[in-house]
């Protein structure tokens, strides 16, 4: 990482980047989890929960929670449309104000507003990609999830960690999902509560008991459903500026293979297989990168380019320039609230 990225290290110290650190994934599943988290820091349980309050204020944390295997609970999908500059901030404001859209960025290509829609079923999530259609006057592409080879999002905050790359690209096990499942996940979708008792608190929300509630993370985690339980970072916040999607045009026998190194790489923290869509958009292999500059991360790009070499027909950069919307997924139907035109650079 650069040292453009240290100025927001700077703000935290070693027990800050301690508990968001190893605690991004396999957060603990026990009915005191800040206790443990304090013990293995020699620290008391209040003073974690001090700091963790403390870092979700800064907007380092942005929750403790789940993060799903796509099209398991509930449906998604990326979607694109092509807008005239001078009405970007307009139609990025009404795509925003729907409630199952996630994330919404700006991108360098003619393809300029990116999306992401998640709802309770696939009829859900059609019906939303045909009313942002309908209110903005412009074609909606929607680029389906057919391979995910590399999904975690997770962000280190120590600069210059090395650590293993943990690819997790298992299929998730469906059979483990019960009815009760979405009430649950539903209720996390805002986050684990910051208290000594959190999964309690969780459980008496929902009537349960605090074991089921236990038990049932554990299974879907055990499944792959739950993709990764942990602590969620703002990845601009701390120091991750940079982020570009990067495309290739690969012929459909090869891409399975390529993906599959190109999800190793360090610089790599998402890879997947979508769609095309005919000659408008020949690309089937995606990866996001996210680094600290965009020198940094075209070196990364560059790196993944060898790996490719001939295979690629065409490739593509879309460096995203603006962020108008990111949150979590939810799973519950809500009304559309028109939302705030968030600027925040990229």
């Amino acid at each position: 990482m650069s040292d453009q990225s240290l100025e927001i290290f700077a703000e935290l110290d070693e027990l800050d980047m301690a508990i968001v650190d190893d605690w991004q994934r396999d957060f603990p599943l026990t009915p005191r989890p800040f206790s443990l988290i304090g013990q293995q820091n020699d620290c008391r349980e209040s003073h974690i929960l001090g700091r963790y309050k403390a870092l979700k204020e800064k907007k380092v944390l942005s929750r403790i929670g789940a993060i799903l295997a796509p099209n398991t609970i509930g449906a998604s999908v990326l979607a694109a449309m092509a807008v005239p500059i001078d009405q970007v901030d307009e139609i990025a404001a009404s795509i925003s104000s729907h409630a199952g859209v996630n994330h919404n960025y700006e991108r360098e290509n003619e393809l300029n507003l990116w999306f992401v829609v998640t709802a309770a079923d696939r009829q859900s999530v059609d019906q939303i990609l045909r009313d942002i259609e309908t209110e903005a006057g412009y074609p909606v592409y929607p680029f389906r999830l057919e391979q995910a080879y590399h999904l975690d999002l997770g962000f280190s905050l120590r600069p210059n960690r090395t650590h293993t790359k943990i690819v997790r690209a298992e299929a998730p096990d469906l059979s483990c999902i019960q009815s009760e499942d979405r009430a649950l996940l539903t209720a996390l979708e805002d986050g684990l509560p910051l208290s000594g008792r959190p999964y309690m608190e969780l459980a008496q929300k929902l009537g349960w008991t605090e074991a089921r509630i236990l038990g049932r993370l554990q299974d879907l985690s055990d499944g792959k459903i739950i993709r990764r339980f942990g602590c969620v970072v703002h990845h601009r916040r701390v120091g991750y500026k940079a982020n570009a999607m990067v495309v290739w045009d690969i012929d459909d026998q090869n891409v399975d293979a390529i993906a599959t190194r190109l999800a190793r790489d360090p610089g790599v923290s998402l890879c997947y297989r979508r769609n095309r869509h005919g000659t408008r958009w020949p690309y089937n292999l995606y990866c996001m990168v996210h680094a600290a500059s965009r020198l940094d991360a075209h070196c990364v790009i560059e790196r993944l380019n060898m790996q490719v070499n001939k295979d690629a027909r065409h490739h593509t950069i879309l460096f995203s320039s603006r962020c108008f919307k990111q949150r979590g997924a939810r799973l519950r139907q809500a009304s559309c609230v028109p939302s705030p035109h968030a600027v925040a650079a990229q």
